[in-house]
């Protein structure tokens, strides 16, 4: 599995063009409005593979039930949906000797379910491959540099994680960096002194960022959102929140 960053072609590593070239067939998994994804994956091909002879196979993502009460058992129903898709394609598009190649969008090992589903794919026995795990820039790191700032203060921790938590949660100190965020989670925290560096489609030609304190910019940036993800249909974005110190 290749990490091919967060959407700037720049961001394909040298290791990753090496697997890139080595590789016969890449699997793609199509997610209907992010469509667009599956072409920023074929522009990365054809700007780096030298050999025109790869194939590209093109297959309908499963669906999650995102309406679950029970969001880990969805997931991991979801998770084994993929597992038969991907054992299937393993099997019937790859050689004995074959190479195939996962393009993962950011780093595989931030918030991807790639390297798990592969593992449940070898455990299950029915297939035998070995895989290789390439890492990439995330939209974590695009982010950061975008707004020209370090994810961490002098000294002090940051933490990742979602929009879902962060609605558990929404209190607390410290630096927090928030992916998969389904709605606008930073709205509910109660300090708007708090500052959020903000980004949708970082590292893509259609990347917005905003800045500032939640007072400030919380409005804009839940306007924006709104106004991308009906231009686009669909929105994947990342932000940092700052929390003022206590004391």
């Amino acid at each position: 599995m290749i990490g091919i960053g967060a959407g700037d072609p720049d961001h394909v590593t040298m290791q990753a063009v090496a697997a890139l070239n080595a590789a016969d067939v890449f699997f793609v998994m199509e997610k209907g409005a992010a469509g667009e994804l599956v072409r920023l994956r074929r522009e990365i091909c054809e700007r780096y593979i030298e050999d025109p002879s790869y194939r590209i196979v093109e297959v309908r993502d499963p669906q999650r039930d995102r309406s679950a009460s029970d969001y880990a058992a969805a997931v991991a129903a979801w998770r084994s949906a993929r597992a038969d898709v991907w054992e299937a394609l393993i099997a019937g598009e790859l050689g004995e000797d074959g190479c195939g190649a996962f393009l993962v969008w950011g780093d595989p090992a931030l918030y991807d379910s790639t390297i798990a589903v592969l593992g449940e794919i070898a455990a299950r026995g029915r297939v035998a491959f070995e895989f290789e795990v390439i890492p990439g820039i995330s939209s974590v790191q695009a982010l950061a540099a975008a707004h020209r700032v370090a994810l961490n203060r002098v000294g002090e921790p940051v933490e990742i994680t979602t929009g879902r938590r962060l609605l558990e949660s929404p209190g607390g100190d410290g630096d927090v960096v928030v992916m998969l965020d389904a709605s606008t989670a930073f709205d509910v925290v109660e300090d708007r002194d708090t500052e959020i560096y903000w980004g949708a489609y970082v590292g893509t030609e259609h990347e917005i960022l905003v800045s500032g304190r939640l007072r400030d910019v919380a409005g804009e940036i839940v306007r924006l959102r709104a106004e991308a993800r009906e231009r686009h249909g669909w929105i994947m974005d990342v932000y940092l929140l700052r929390r003022p110190p206590r004391g």
